[in-house]
C-alpha cells in the first residue's frame, strides 16, 4: 500500500515518524547500539521516520550530552530519505535553542518543539519562545501537550506561530478532534499531524499529514497500514484494524504510556526494557491488561 502524500509533496514531516522507545542496560544506562538497532528495525518495517527525545523516550531524565548521543545516534542509523525530528523541549527557549542546534549540526530535517515545560506561559512568552528556537534554521512541528506543559497551543495561537513563519506543523495531543477543523479554517497551510494513538482514524479522516506514532514502536507495520487507511478515509477497511487496536492504542493517553509501549514492545520479541525513575513498572492489573491486548493483536497476526 503507498502513502496518501505522494513523494512529490512529501515534506520531512509528514507520514509516520515514530516517538522512540529508549533501551537502556541493566543499571539504567543509554544503550546506544541496541537504539540503532531499533531505529534501522523500525526504518525496515515500514515507518518513514523517527523522533527521539519525546516523552516517550523519555527525555526529562536524560542528561543535556545523552539527549545529543540519542539524536546523533538516530541521524547515523537512518537509511537515506529516514527522516529524523527530535524533540528540543525544555523549561525555556535558551536551553530549546540549545538542542535545537545540536539537531541541525547532527543532520536532523525538522524539530518537534514544546512550548515552554511547566511554566504557565502566556501567548507572548510562547511566541518569543518559537522565535527563539526557529533560530536554529530548521522546520519546527510544534508539540500542544497541555497536560503536561500547563500550556495550550490553541487553533488561533496555532495560527499566529504559523502566520510568522516559526512552525511548519502541529502534534495535536489533546484528543480533541473539532481542532482539527479549527487549525485548518485559522491557518490554512499548517499541517496537523495525529499526536495520540487512540484518535488515529478520526484525525486521519479530518486531514492529517502524519502521525508521530507510539505504538508503532511495537507493531509498525499494522500501524502503518492503519495510518494509511485512515488519511485516505477508506474507513470500511480501517475500521476493524483499529477495533483491534485501539485496546493498545489508548494507552499512549495514559500516564504510564511508556511502560505499556515498552511491555508489549518485549512481547512482540523487541527490546523494551525498564523505564528510568520517576516511572515504575506497571501495577499488577496494567500489566495484566496490556498483556491481553497485545495477545490479542499478535492472535490477529499483525505483528
Amino acid at each position: 500500500m503507498s502513502d496518501a502524500t505522494s513523494d512529490q509533496t512529501r515534506q520531512p514531516w509528514h507520514g509516520v515518524l515514530v516517538a522512540t522507545a529508549l533501551p537502556y542496560t541493566e543499571d539504567l544506562q543509554v544503550d546506544l547500539d541496541a537504539y540503532a538497532e531499533h531505529v534501522r528495525w523500525l526504518a525496515d518495517n515500514g515507518v518513514h521516520g523517527v523522533v527521539p527525545n519525546g516523552s516517550l523516550g523519555e527525555y526529562p531524565v536524560l542528561t543535556a550530552e545523552e539527549r545529543a548521543k540519542v539524536v546523533e545516534t538516530a541521524v547515523a542509523a537512518a537509511p537515506d530519505g529516514f527522516v529524523v525530528m527530535p524533540g528540543v523541549g525544555a523549561y525555556g527557549a535558551i536551553e530549546s535553542r540549545h538542542f535545537a542546534e545540536q539537531a541541525a549540526e547532527a543532520g536532523a530535517q525538522v524539530l518537534m518543539a514544546l512550548p515552554p515545560n511547566s511554566y504557565r506561559a502566556d501567548e507572548r512568552a510562547v511566541v518569543e519562545h518559537f522565535r527563539e528556537i526557529a533560530k536554529a534554521g530548521l522546520p519546527v512541528t510544534a508539540y500542544n501537550n497541555p497536560i503536561d506543559t500547563k500550556t495550550d497551543l490553541t487553533p488561533r495561537l496555532l495560527a499566529t506561530l504559523f502566520h510568522e513563519g516559526l512552525i511548519v506543523a502541529v502534534k495535536e495531543f489533546t484528543g480533541d478532534v473539532r481542532r482539527a477543523y479549527e487549525i485548518a479554517e485559522l491557518a490554512p497551510g499548517l499541517d496537523l499531524m495525529i499526536g495520540s494513538d487512540d484518535v488515529v482514524l478520526e484525525v486521519g479522516i479530518a486531514g492529517a499529514k502524519g502521525w508521530v506514532a507510539g505504538y508503532t514502536n511495537a507493531f509498525p507495520r499494522a500501524t502503518v497500514e492503519l495510518y494509511e487507511l485512515s488519511v485516505a478515509r477508506d474507513v470500511e477497511r480501517a475500521l476493524p484494524l483499529y477495533r483491534t487496536l485501539h485496546p493498545l492504542l489508548r494507552w499512549d493517553s495514559r500516564t504510564e504510556f511508556v511502560q505499556a509501549i515498552k511491555l508489549s514492545m518485549d512481547l512482540v520479541g523487541r527490546r523494551g526494557g525498564p523505564c528510568r525513575p520517576p516511572r515504575q513498572p506497571l501495577a499488577p492489573d496494567q500489566e495484566a491488561a496490556v498483556r491481553r491486548a497485545t495477545e490479542v493483536v499478535l492472535e490477529a497476526g499483525l505483528a
